[in-house]
């Protein structure tokens, strides 16, 4: 089964510019046009976009993908070193945005304890 770039876009639920984005950062190829007619898509194209978009849901950038996309099939200890180095990336978030929620109750119970006066905490924390 071919697509043309409307249809493809339509069957992977991505925006055609989308595509075209993707086909100059290298992560598609693009086919050959024809003399007369439409670029023709392919089954495995359509597999492509699926997987980029279920790699960037976790958290995977493009250049991520790009390199897992890259690694021959069968390196699959290559592949699970950059989901260990991604995993490392997302705990490390998880413990920052732990630090920022506990910042912020405390600011927010400040705000609550000096809401009387002129000061607030949670500005004069951005101070």
């Amino acid at each position: 089964m071919t697509f043309t770039i409307g249809s493809l876009a339509q069957k992977a639920l991505v925006n055609v510019e989308t595509i075209r984005f993707y086909q100059r950062k290298g992560l598609l190829k693009k086919p050959i046009k024809p003399l007369h007619g439409y670029r023709q898509y392919d089954n495995q194209t359509l597999q492509r976009i699926l997987f980029i978009k279920r790699a960037k849901k976790l958290g995977f950038t493009l250049k991520e993908i790009q390199d897992l996309l890259c690694i021959e099939k069968n390196r699959c200890h290559e592949i699970q070193h950059l989901a260990i180095e991604k995993r490392l990336v997302i705990q490390k978030k998880i413990t920052d945005l732990a630090k920022l929620e506990e910042t912020l109750t405390l600011l927010i119970e400040q705000c609550e304890i000096t809401k009387e006066t002129n000061h607030c905490a949670i500005v004069d924390a951005f101070k």
